[in-house]
């Protein structure tokens, strides 16, 4: 129908009970740092580390890397558009 809402993989905002498809972006600018977003453009992503490139997804019947917390990045990404987070150096 017309008044549907669309259903794709893109959806920022999922059904209740139902996780969110996670994107994942890396600075030019800060090649250590990375971020979750919610939609694929990284429109929500902090202007000040821009150029943010896309260099992975999360569906949501997986968990983020790292051992990171779903719940947190969900909730950061809800509240505030994105979730930072920074690579550790390799010795």
């Amino acid at each position: 129908m017309l008044n549907d809402a669309a259903d794709n993989d893109n959806n920022v905002t999922p059904r209740r009970g139902e996780a969110m498809r996670i994107f994942i972006f890396k600075s030019d600018t800060r090649p250590d740092l990375r971020a979750f977003g919610g939609d694929l453009d990284g429109s929500r992503l902090p202007k000040q580390f821009s150029p943010w490139h896309a260099v992975g997804a999360i569906a949501p019947d997986r968990d983020p890397p790292h051992e990171l917390s779903r719940e947190v990045i969900e909730t950061a990404i809800k509240t505030h558009g994105f979730q930072l987070w920074r690579m550790s150096r390799k010795d």
